[in-house]
C-alpha cells in the first residue's frame, strides 16, 4: 500500500549524519509538502572511497538522528542488500513496495544533481521519481531555471520536466523542482576531522549521534 501524500527519498553516505543533512530533509518536507522523508544509508556506495565507519554504525547513527520526529524514517534497504548501493534500484524496490502510483520525491543537493549524469542508469531516474534539488546561490528558486554548468545532457533532460511543488502530487514521477534551503556549512568530512584532532564537533550534530561516535570510538 503507498504512502499518503508525496514520500521524500534521501540517500547519502551518512558518514555521520549531522544537522546539514536532517535540515535539508526537514526544509524538504515542509517546501515539497512532503508526507515523509526516508533516510536512506548507502551500503556500499559506488561514488566514493570506503566510509570511515561500517554500514551498521552509520544506520545507527541515522535512526538516533531522527529520534522523534515522526515525519522522519530511516530505511535500512541499502545497508542490508548484498550489491552497491545504486539509487536506481533503490527506486525500483520501492516503486514494488509502493505501488506505481505512490509519488516518490528524490531529494538531491545541488552538487549531487550536477553530477546526475555520472549516476548509473541516470536517465531512468525520471521514470521512478519526482527529482528536488536544494537551492544554494546561483539556483534560481522553484526550479524555473538552472545554471550553465549544467551539462548538455542533463540541461536536456530536465528542461521540459520543470515543475513547481504543487505537481508532485499530481503525478508519480518525472518532474524536477527546486526548493531553498538554509545555508549550513557543515560536513561529514570536517566533522571526522575534528573527532580525529580531539576537536569539539558540538551543535554539528545530534547530540545523540555525537555520544555514539565518541561510545563506540568511530573516526578515530
Amino acid at each position: 500500500m503507498g504512502e499518503t501524500g508525496a514520500l521524500g527519498i534521501f540517500g547519502g553516505t551518512f558518514d555521520p549524519i549531522h544537522l546539514g543533512h536532517l535540515r535539508l530533509a526537514e526544509e524538504a518536507r515542509e517546501a515539497l509538502g512532503l508526507a515523509q522523508v526516508r533516510l536512506i544509508p548507502s551500503g556500499r556506495p559506488p561514488h566514493r572511497e570506503a566510509p570511515g565507519s561500517s554500514a551498521e554504525d552509520r544506520l545507527a547513527m541515522a535512526h538516533l538522528a531522527v529520534a522523534g520526529n515522526p515525519a522522519l524514517a530511516v530505511d535500512d534497504g541499502e545497508v542490508r542488500a548484498p550489491q552497491t548501493s545504486y539509487t536506481i534500484l533503490t527506486l525500483e524496490r520501492l516503486r514494488g513496495e509502493l505501488g506505481p502510483t505512490q509519488s516518490l520525491v528524490l531529494l538531491l543537493g545541488a552538487d549531487a544533481f550536477e553530477g546526475l549524469p555520472t549516476w548509473h542508469r541516470w536517465t531512468e531516474l525520471f521514470e521512478l521519481a519526482h527529482i528536488a534539488v536544494a537551492n544554494r546561490p546561483g539556483f534560481a528558486p522553484h526550479g524555473r531555471r538552472w545554471p550553465a554548468v549544467l551539462s548538455p545532457a542533463l540541461e536536456a533532460a530536465c528542461h521540459h520536466r520543470l515543475a513547481t511543488p504543487p505537481a508532485l502530487t499530481a503525478s508519480p514521477a518525472g518532474r524536477v523542482v527546486a526548493f531553498d534551503m538554509t545555508p549550513l556549512a557543515i560536513s561529514a568530512s570536517d566533522i571526522r576531522a575534528r573527532i580525529r584532532a580531539g576537536s569539539s564537533a558540538r551543535y554539528l550534530l545530534p547530540q545523540g549521534v555525537l555520544d555514539y561516535i565518541q561510545t563506540h570510538h568511530l573516526y578515530r
